[in-house]
């Protein structure tokens, strides 16, 4: 679906629109400070508890392992504490890591269909009388951008899995999971104008690959964010209104800039 072109005006769909613009836009719009406002605090909540079940979870299952101190009476029991701790260390860190990533997966995914309205509502605001109308807040709708943002997470779970691999190639591999996870980030703003329209999550896909220069524009700030040890959450929480209302505009703009035939 392609709506009819919207009037001109300056920086709107013939321009790459800077992420400074994009805020400008949010902050001149109450309906959307209101959303964003709302999903940001409903997202670190959702996180936060996703942690705390997760973790909480992990702990009583390793209790007997990890809970109690090795003695250290002898050489061997120093050497054996040793170890303990190291595994112990290790466990906490790569586990709270785990758990941060799937808790905000799992709040993006419930929160997807809010996400949604709000890039559906930059959108119209940005458009104005050249807005196709959509189906609207349903209960139809809300289950359908439920389960795109779970497909979206689920492709987020490969991602990591792929990136942990490649992360052992020295500087190809690093390099590479920048590139992915700049994509990746795309892939999970752009899918609520393009839900919206129904894509299909290969349409999805190659849309990133037909507009790979916007799609590396929209994912490099979100992909590097991402990267922040522990603080990445609270960071992507805080920033995923703004980002998304930025990934929507830009997204609008290509595809007004789009031949028909590629609509």
């Amino acid at each position: 679906m392609k709506p009819s072109a919207p009037h001109e005006r300056p920086g709107s769909s013939n321009d790459w629109i800077p992420l400074v613009k994009s805020f400008s836009f949010l902050l001149s719009k109450p309906r959307l400070l209101t959303w964003s406002a709302g999903l940001t605090v409903s997202t670190i909540l959702l996180t936060w508890m996703g942690f705390s079940l997760s973790t909480g979870l992990l702990d009583s299952l390793t209790t007997t392992f990890l809970g109690e101190a090795p003695v250290r009476e002898s050489w061997l029991d120093w050497l054996t504490y040793s170890g303990w701790f190291i595994v112990k260390a290790l466990f906490l860190i790569v586990s709270r890591v785990i758990s941060f990533f799937i808790a905000f997966l799992v709040a993006y995914s419930l929160c997807s269909p809010f996400y949604a309205i709000l890039s559906s509502a930059a959108e119209k605001l940005f458009l104005g009388n050249a807005f196709v109308d959509d189906e609207g807040f349903t209960l139809k709708t809300m289950l359908i951008d439920l389960w795109e943002g779970l497909k979206i997470a689920s492709c987020g779970i490969l991602v990591t899995i792929f990136a942990l691999f490649l992360g052992f190639i020295p500087i190809f591999g690093q390099l590479s999971v920048i590139f992915l996870y700049t994509l990746y980030s795309t892939l999970m703003f752009i899918d609520y104008p393009a839900s919206r329209r129904r894509w299909s999550l290969g349409a999805k896909l190659s849309w990133l690959r037909s507009h790979l220069r916007a799609s590396i524009r929209i994912g490099v700030l979100p992909a590097f964010v991402g990267m922040i040890p522990f603080f990445n959450i609270f960071f992507m929480a805080l920033l995923f209104p703004l980002l998304t209302v930025h990934a929507t505009l830009n997204f609008v703009a290509v595809e007004h800039r789009a031949p028909p035939d590629q609509a």
